[in-house]
């Protein structure tokens, strides 16, 4: 069916009529746009170092103000200063409404009770939309510029927000809402005196949250251009493919991340503040040296401390590209030719004797598909009925092939998944969702997008699950791992594709990378979060009966862990489907690179076909996945 041309006809028709009150919308935005620039492109970059130290020493003291200074010290040797100052502009603006919008959805959600699993989809579907989908709309309904990724980092930020105030007010003690009443306080009053101030800390985890969104938003507004910011230079250099102007840039949001987590963490954080005389110093040595930096220190522009490292870089990376060219290729090649081509068009077409050293045949295919219905029958006798379908639906797609898979094999599968895990209505809804994408004439990017989704996700489970037991077992590998999954998460998505790029160019494989980079974190955070979650009477109960450390680790921790692990999953299928739009940059063919198309060619049509098609798998994989961890925990009768 011709979907995205109806949609695209039906859109423009619509964006025709609301453009006049969103180009007006556009222009009021400028305004404090264009403040927030001013004041901080026009400040002298001493007085905003002083400001954020100061801020920094209060909240957290010695080591928050160590980590802004070293922070700040960098982004101004770099030379991107000014850009710098460009994006957080768009932060200053576009936070504050985000929390005012989330907090606003939140409250509301919470108060009409009616409507909260109407605003939870909606929250669902504004969170899985792929960022990317959002700019194709809003550039036509607001038209080219800097206000478009300011209304995108909103539209993107607010949802945590809600999500936090929505936790924070449920969560507020019985208790206290009665005391509230009994002492004659009005449903405002109960709100806004007693229920938002008891929700503080939980709301401030919202703001942290919102802020990371945000900054990770704009500067992938940067790809629409229009704005002299820091995420427009790491893209013009990765395509320039200048790796060493772009590996500092790409530090430079890492560093922006860094300070924003840490710094709006420590105001969630109920701990004393530090002394009021030392920042006000920090504070007023700032704004002296400030008054002084004209004729003291050099201009912003003017500092380029890296430029002679960025050439450095440049050349050993060349020489170590050169003179490593066979391995990084045997690796790339190995990887595609034994986990990325048989998942993607089958082992039926990927097992060739000058790979795999013998040929695949139909006889081959028949002995597999009849050794796994027989286990599948057994097991399904044995009231393993989840175990039987998922071994003959990882057999089809085995033999078969992610992108060759038949669509009625794929609605029949998901259908089964769908009634194992959640009854008829979680089957229907699988099933109907799933078959929008089929009638939309977007499977074959969508198969696409699943195989990339799913090869990274099957590494994310092994490597990250080895890795969370690792951590379980081992304290002081928890201890090693924590830091390292707290740089990850902080880092935005785009700076993920520069170390891939730089040892394994443009294609898949760098794609495959980059993709199990950003979404491993959950799993092993998961994984060891449940296996040491386990309640020690249970573990007393299987050491007394006399089971050693890998039969209770077998045994006990991992059943009781499965749910908490199965959430694991949850995320880090969500984080693939989130990076896997950004990695259309580097050269894939699924519906993320469907988006970047339609971005370049203004096709509101596809571009939100597209964004739909990939949130509907999202969010079909993610309530399959909460359907099995709710089996699980009523199975542990939790």
């Amino acid at each position: 069916m011709p979907a995205t041309a109806w949609i695209g006809s039906g859109l423009t028709a619509a964006f025709e009529f609301l453009k006049p009150a969103a180009r007006l919308a556009a222009k009021l935005l400028e305004y404090p746009m264009a403040g927030a620039n001013r004041l901080l492109v026009g400040a002298p970059y001493a007085l905003t170092i002083g400001v954020l130290a100061a801020l920094g020493w209060h909240i957290g003291g010695r080591r928050m103000l160590a980590l802004v200074l070293a922070g700040l010290g960098f982004i101004l040797a770099s030379g991107y200063w000014i850009a710098s100052m460009n994006t957080l502009a768009l932060v200053v603006v576009s936070v504050p409404l985000a929390l005012a919008l989330g907090g606003l959805i939140g409250v509301f959600a919470y108060e009409f009770l009616s409507f909260r699993r109407t605003v939870e989809t909606v929250l669902d579907i504004m969170q899985t939309v792929p960022t990317f989908a959002y700019l194709t709309p809003l550039l036509l309904l607001f038209g080219f510029g800097p206000v478009v990724g300011l209304i995108a980092s909103v539209i993107y930020a607010a949802p945590p927000m809600a999500r936090n105030v929505l936790l924070g007010l449920q969560r507020v003690e019985p208790d206290i809402r009665e005391a509230a009443i009994m002492n004659g306080a009005t449903r405002i009053q109960q709100l806004v005196l007693v229920e938002i101030p008891s929700a503080t800390q939980q709301i401030m985890v919202g703001v942290n949250q919102t802020i990371m969104a945000a900054l990770s938003m704009v500067i992938i507004a940067a790809v629409i251009g229009g704005f002299n910011d820091i995420g427009w230079e790491v893209l013009l250099t990765m395509r320039k493919a200048a790796f060493g102007q772009s590996l500092i840039a790409g530090v430079v949001i890492v560093i922006f991340a860094v300070l924003a987590d840490r710094m709006s963490s420590g105001l969630a954080k109920e701990s004393k503040r530090h002394s009021w005389r030392i920042t006000v110093a920090i504070l007023l040595t700032g704004i002296i040296v400030a008054a002084l930096q004209g004729s003291l220190l050099p201009a912003a522009n003017d500092f380029a401390m890296f430029k002679g490292a960025t050439s450095v870089i440049d050349r050993y990376l060349g020489a170590f590209t050169a003179a490593n060219g066979a391995l990084l290729e045997g690796i790339k090649n190995t990887t595609m030719f034994f986990v990325l081509l048989p998942l993607r068009i089958g082992l039926d077409e990927a097992v060739l004797p000058f790979t795999w050293g013998f040929q695949w045949t139909n006889g081959i295919s028949i002995a597999v598909f009849g050794i796994t219905s027989v286990a599948a029958l057994v097991l399904g006798m044995r009231n393993r009925a989840v175990a039987g379908l998922s071994l003959l639906v990882a057999t089809g797609i085995l033999v078969t092939g992610i992108a060759n898979l038949p669509w009625p094999f794929v609605l029949v599968a998901l259908g089964g998944l769908g009634w194992l895990a959640g009854g008829p209505k979680l089957s229907a809804f699988a099933v109907l969702m799933v078959s929008v994408v089929l009638l939309m004439g977007l499977w074959e990017p969508a198969l696409l997008s699943l195989y990339l989704c799913a090869a990274s996700v099957l590494i994310c489970v092994v490597v990250g699950g080895a890795i969370g037991l690792a951590c379980a077992v081992s304290e002081n590998a928890w201890r090693v791992m924590r830091p390292v999954c707290d740089f990850l998460q902080t880092i935005p998505l785009f700076v993920f594709l520069i170390p891939v790029l730089m040892f394994f160019q443009i294609g898949e494989f760098s794609a495959f990378l980059a993709i199990c980079a950003y979404a491993i974190v959950p799993m092993i955070r998961y994984t060891q979060h449940g296996l040491t979650s386990t309640p020690e009477e249970l573990i007393e109960a299987a050491v007394s009966s006399g089971a050693n450390e890998w039969q209770v680790m077998r045994e006990v921790r991992i059943p009781y862990s499965a749910p908490t692990i199965l959430l694991g999953l949850n995320q880090t299928i969500l984080y693939a489907f989130s990076m896997l739009v950004i990695a259309a940059l580097i050269g894939t063919t699924d519906l993320g690179q469907q988006i970047y198309l339609a971005l370049g060619q203004g096709d509101v049509g596809l571009g939100v076909a597209a964004g739909a098609s990939m949130a509907i798998l999202a969010l079909v994989a993610d309530r399959l996945i909460q359907g099995f961890a709710a089996r699980q925990r009523h199975a542990l009768g939790l």
